[in-house]
């Protein structure tokens, strides 16, 4: 029989209880509830076993990362088959400027199997200094995100542990070789204190960020000649910038922050480059001189595109690369310190692409990432001057594998209000053509964009006549910045439109039907699925919710609660009336009520601080209660992992074949 939560009736939310962390009641009750998820999936355990070994076996387990170039050096990562982690080495550069590895020359830099065991390990930070005798490196070994900073001496392998409590993980060197700045968190883990480090000496306080809607990061320019400290709020932006040679400088501030004024700050061979949205949302490029960085000196560079968002941007030496976002994909357009301005141009109609990093700042060439829903991730050369590409590493998918055999498509549906909401989707032909189970996927907070992104794991359900499809709802920036605008605070109800007008279009399209689909999301689109099958639950046929933020109202009334305060800007300020009404009409844990619901799949990690577990448990145990199927609905909390689940890749193979099984247990066809 499944878990029965008590509830405390005479308390507001009767499951206030499960928010007791460490409570022997609250910790026998996640145990219960994860023996109940696995006695469920026992019955299917012959299904999840062998999906295990599917995926598995899809994987290149021994593997050699592509080098990234550095100096004199190459640095790259070594899998092997049965580890968990990644090995980093590196070795001299071949004489001929190449990525030639000699293993005979190779050295061990961080094995993260030796540090992990059989415990939780996410390496934070990974930086060599300037001059290639240290490796400065953070990890957390819990899945709370707060970090140990270490210092190795790469000639010796002597490793010092740097004294910076509440770290954030980030590491960023001065040009000296010896000075490290890093971060600390607050008390509600929002990275807010810039520090000075160095070996033997305590650590210096530089700035203090008091405004708790403000995080702080710091990170050396693209040229390598510059550091950057910015405070970003959700809206709001202000950088400074110090000579990467001056370490104990004075940090000179651009612009003072302005409500609204979002910017982001690079250095290159024409001086400092400043996305801005001062013009307009769509932002356009300044640029100005370093010694003189105040809002006064800068020129306009780049003017704002009324059609496109101008998302980010990339400098090198031999040129500039502005990244637009256009119709729901990235454009690149590239202006060569010498030559005409280009368009780079890619094979597949949807895709995913963005710059990687691994060549250097005065490298003729750049690498781009790009994949499909069908094509593996590639890693491409482009030459700046000329635009010729080439592929330099494609992932490889083990067994019988062509790309040609799943077919992408893009379709749009309508919402409520008119707007047309693109939708990507990747199966096989035949899935595509008939009635077919689909796996409907949404985000749809923060301006993220859910580009198409290649899946090894996701095979599993291809292969079995599934068809999987993205839904670009408002409230991401897949659209430009206007479609984010139109998705947040006072808007955010066209996010829950946007989805069901999704899931309506594919079942109109006869891509499948209501008891073949199923709809997942994690983190804040949780809040999205939960959102969803409360208002029509008889749409869809079952859900998956990893780690969902479902208990938005009592979290966002919560000051004291990580991160809260900085999510105002998101969500709006419960304080006030209008917002209060608005986020308690969509808050998915205050709306659960009496009627049938989907089969549930969720997930929850016991040291998440982003979206504490108890979101999750809370919320199953009202569903518990108020449910009137008899589907299943089942709970599992990562007692040793955080907001991303377990570290390891096997481990996280493991929990991709644990939902899969479940979804081909309860989906007919």
């Amino acid at each position: 029989m499944p878990p029965v939560a008590r509830r405390d009736e005479k308390a507001i939310d009767p499951y206030a209880w499960l928010e007791q962390r460490d409570a022997p009641e609250v910790l026998a009750y996640l145990e219960e509830e994860n023996r109940h998820t696995e006695t469920w999936l026992a019955e299917n355990q012959d299904r999840r076993d062998q999906l295990f070994e599917e995926i598995r076996g899809r994987i290149r387990e021994t593997d050699l990362s592509l080098p990234a170039t550095k100096g004199g050096w190459l640095y790259y990562q070594r899998t092997e088959a049965g580890a968990e982690y990644p090995r980093f080495y590196r070795c001299p550069r071949p004489d001929n400027g190449g990525l030639e590895i000699d293993p005979a020359t190779q050295q061990l830099l961080l094995d993260l199997n030796v540090l992990a065991g059989d415990d939780f390990l996410h390496l934070g930070g990974f930086t060599i200094s300037p001059d290639h005798h240290w490796l400065a490196y953070s990890l957390d070994r819990q899945g709370n995100e707060t970090y140990q900073l270490y210092l190795k001496d790469l000639s010796t392998g002597e490793v010092t542990e740097l004294d910076l409590p509440q770290a954030d993980g980030s590491l960023t060197w001065a040009n000296d070789s010896t000075t490290l700045f890093a971060m600390s968190m607050d008390e509600t883990s929002r990275p807010s204190t810039l520090w000075r480090l160095r070996p033997g000496q305590p650590a210096q306080k530089v700035f203090h960020e008091a405004d708790q809607r403000f995080y702080v990061h710091a990170y050396r320019s693209s040229s390598e000649q510059w550091l950057m400290l910015a405070c970003d709020s959700k809206n709001t932006s202000e950088v400074r910038v110090l000579s990467a040679d001056e370490p104990e400088g004075q940090w000179e501030l651009l612009a003072e922050r302005h409500e609204g004024h979002e910017y982001q700050v690079d250095h290159g061979p024409q001086g400092l480059f400043i996305r801005s949205n001062a013009q307009g949302e769509n932002f356009c490029l300044y640029r100005c001189d370093p010694l003189t960085p105040s809002r006064d000196h800068w020129e306009m560079f780049v003017e704002t595109d009324s059609a496109r968002t101008l998302e980010d941007f990339d400098v090198q030496q031999h040129g500039l690369v502005l990244h637009y976002r256009d119709q729901g994909l990235i454009a690149l357009e590239v202006r060569p310190q010498a030559g005409a301005a280009y368009t780079v141009q890619m094979p597949d109609a949807v895709y995913s692409l963005h710059v990687q990093g691994g060549e250097e700042y005065v490298s003729e060439r750049i690498r781009l990432r790009y994949e499909s829903l069908n094509r593996p991730a590639q890693v491409r050369a482009l030459d700046l001057s000329s635009g010729e590409q080439q592929i330099l590493k494609e992932t490889p998918v083990e067994g019988p594998f062509s790309a040609d055999d799943y077919s992408v498509r893009r379709e749009w549906a309508t919402a409520p209000d008119g707007t047309r909401i693109p939708i990507s989707l990747v199966g096989r032909p035949g899935s595509l053509n008939a009635l077919a189970p689909c796996y409907l996927y949404g985000y749809g907070s923060y301006g993220a964009s859910m580009d198409p992104w290649f899946s090894h794991a996701r095979l599993s359900l291809l292969d079995r006549g599934w068809v999987f499809a993205i839904a670009h709802v408002r409230g991401g920036a897949d659209m430009g910045e206007a479609w984010y605008q139109a998705g947040k605070l006072e808007h955010k109800e066209n996010t829950f439109k946007d989805f069901i007008a999704c899931a309506e279009h594919l079942i109109e399209r006869g891509y499948t039907d209501s008891p073949r689909l199923v709809v997942a999301g994690g983190s804040a689109g949780g809040l999205l699925i939960g959102n969803v099958i409360n208002q029509r639950p008889e749409l869809f046929a079952a859900a998956v919710a990893d780690v969902p933020f479902v208990d938005v109202w009592n979290t966002m009334n919560n000051p004291a609660l990580p991160l809260t305060i900085g999510e105002y800007e998101e969500w709006g300020n419960p304080a006030e009336t209008q917002v209060a009404e608005r986020i308690k009409g969509y808050a998915p844990y205050e709306q659960v009520r009496k009627q049938d619901y989907p089969a549930l799949f969720v997930t929850a990690g016991y040291h998440d601080m982003r979206v504490q577990y108890w979101e999750a448990a809370k919320w199953v145990a009202k569903l518990r209660y108020h449910k009137t199927d008899h589907r299943p609905l089942l709970l599992r909390t990562q007692m040793s992992a955080g907001h991303g689940g377990a570290s390891g890749r096997y481990q996280a193979m493991r929990e991709l074949a644990e939902e899969y099984s479940f979804l081909l247990a309860v989906i007919e066809g």
